[in-house]
């Protein structure tokens, strides 16, 4: 009876793990970064299905790229001034910035925050959807509308419109929503708005 008991225990202490290994299979990273301003979701290139987002081919070194949405005069130009910065605080036209990383975010920048998160296949569907169809596209592809904040970016027309209300840290949050994490976009102003909610799920085992 010992031995029985024993080998009951183990089993119980051992399924909860196999099952988050079970659950991890087929799932995918989602990197959430923020540099206390903007915030943008970050993908394996090799992740990307074939037929989204036509225009990761623009970036054929990258292993990982970071999609940022924000307003189409101020966000390629932060260093416009005060009239720019005004601008954008009323609704206007968006820009997608697109930036091809050859590591996870925290191992390329130095002051970012970095959310791990675990996507089922269901879930990273929509979320790969959500920015596919961020892009404003007037034929099979966007083009480049502006050389982007870095030599290994670049900005494209969006879809949506930018507003105080409607911030890059709202666009982030809606399209986590959308894919299932318990979050929630209403409200997301700031980056911090939306990193608050995500910290509690970093580096858990949770698939979402």
């Amino acid at each position: 009876m010992k031995g029985i008991g024993l080998a009951l225990i183990l089993l119980a202490a051992l399924f909860p793990a196999a099952s988050r290994v079970s659950a991890m299979t087929g799932a995918h990273t989602v990197y959430v970064s923020s540099n206390d301003w903007h915030t943008g979701i970050v993908v394996a290139v090799e992740d990307i299905p074939a037929d989204r987002i036509p225009e990761s081919a623009d970036f054929p070194d990258a292993v990982f790229l970071e999609f940022g949405w924000g307003d189409a005069d101020f966000y390629p130009e932060p260093d416009a001034g005060v009239l720019a910065a005004i601008g954008a605080a009323f609704p206007g036209p968006a820009v997608v910035h697109v930036a091809a990383l050859t590591a996870r975010p925290s191992e390329y920048f130095s002051d970012v925050e970095e959310i791990e998160l675990q996507f089922a296949p269901e879930s990273f569907a929509v979320l790969i959807d959500y920015l596919h169809e961020s892009f404003a596209r007037e034929g099979a592809r966007a083009e480049v509308s502006a050389k982007g904040l870095y030599d290994f970016s670049a900005f494209y027309p969006a879809t949506g419109r930018f507003s105080l209300a409607n911030t890059c840290n709202t666009w982030s949050a809606r399209g986590l929503e959308a894919a299932g994490l318990p979050v929630q976009s209403r409200g997301v102003q700031r980056a911090e708005d939306l990193m608050r909610q995500l910290r509690p799920l970093a580096n858990s085992a949770d698939v979402f």
